[in-house]
């Protein structure tokens, strides 16, 4: 009779099950990541699948996890760069991807421990970080324009105020149902952000007048219904949203000197959200709260960008080889005084 103490060996997991598990189990059952953050997993893995076929002359179903190996991922990543021409966060991006897998894969094939450690040490690369972009007011209000008689004039008017006014991603915008908008009373609009994080965010007047005004071109939208949508009646994408804020920006252009030639995207209406409330005197904490930032220090870039800010902090700094300001104070309060007594003695003088 056999041991049952005795265990079987079972044979290590191929790559193609690996794959499938990572997917399936470990992302979707364990983790429950967003559906963005497994569509991004996915499109990562299919430009890998598609790059080892060419590079390495064999089909995805063949690949071992041997096959995994620095050479290989550099190769990859600089596929990305310099061909696709993909920045460098992207770069980043699909290489923390393919981390995230080689980790998962280390804990269920323990005889690729090896290969799994030599892959992992492929860095991620720094890249200079540029001074976020942002539009003064008289630019945001030459690019929201004026609301015109067409249906698509109006709905994009009322996406770039709606962006401006919340400081939203695209992403929340066009997420935002008709069930979502509160107008009366405290007037708000409930958010869906990054991380499902939920936030509710106030309405202008202006903003909320402008939403009765579309509800009722509209009449067929129900509570369920995308509040803005293309003209099939679906969700706009993000592809959309810049084609249209392209089209406005150029449009704000003739009349706008500084947005000709000017790279604008749906993203710096939200960095200037931020900038204007923070030139407005709001605490930086709050600002975070509103752009739904889980840590606040990322906050932090918007004073970096803002040069009014700077320019106040420096003139309380006295300049070198400079008159000592409060000496010229004591002065001229020692001066005001003597007249003050000057006066008081004549007016003293003419009293009967």
């Amino acid at each position: 009779m056999r041991n049952q103490s005795q265990r079987t060996w079972e044979p290590a997991p191929s790559f193609p099950a690996l794959v499938q598990m990572f997917f399936t189990h470990y992302l979707v059952e364990q983790r429950a990541l967003s559906q963005q953050t497994v569509a991004a997993y996915r499109d990562t893995f299919l430009l890998f699948l598609g790059f080892t076929q060419k590079h390495l002359g064999k089909p995805s179903t063949a690949l071992l996890m041997a096959d995994i190996t620095p050479e290989l991922i550099l190769a990859f990543l600089d596929y990305l760069e310099y061909e696709r021409h993909n920045c460098v966060r992207s770069r980043n991006a699909r290489l923390a991807a393919l981390r995230a897998f080689l980790k998962f894969a280390a804990r269920h094939d323990v005889s690729s421990l090896y290969v799994v450690e030599r892959a992992l040490g492929v860095p991620m690369k720094r890249f200079e970080r540029r001074m976020l972009g942002f539009l003064s007011r008289e630019e945001m209000l030459a690019v929201i324009g004026d609301c015109g008689s067409t249906w698509t004039s109006q709905r994009d008017h009322l996406l770039l105020g709606l962006l401006y006014n919340t400081g939203a991603r695209v992403s929340e915008i066009i997420g935002v149902k008709v069930a979502d908008v509160v107008l009366d009373g405290a007037a708000c609009v409930h958010l869906r952000g990054k991380g499902r994080k939920q936030c509710s965010v106030p309405l202008w007047k202006s903003t909320v007048l402008e939403i009765r005004a579309w509800l009722r071109l509209n009449p067929q939208m129900d509570v369920n219904a995308i509040l803005l949508p293309n003209r099939s009646g679906n969700a706009m994408t993000r592809t959309n949203v810049a084609e249209r804020l392209k089209l406005a920006v150029h449009s704000a252009a003739k009349t706008i000197d500084s947005l000709d030639k000017r790279c604008i995207s749906p993203h710096t209406i939200r960095h200037s959200t931020a900038m204007h409330l923070l030139q407005s005197g709001v605490d930086i904490s709050v600002i975070a709260l509103w752009l739904g930032h889980e840590n606040p220090t990322a906050t932090h870039m918007y004073i970096e960008a803002d040069m009014d800010m700077k320019d106040k902090a420096l003139a309380r700094l006295q300049e070198p080889f400079s008159k000592h300001p409060r000496y010229r104070l004591q002065t001229h309060c020692y001066n005001s005084s003597k007249r003050y007594n000057y006066y008081a003695k004549l007016a003293s003088l003419s009293m009967p």
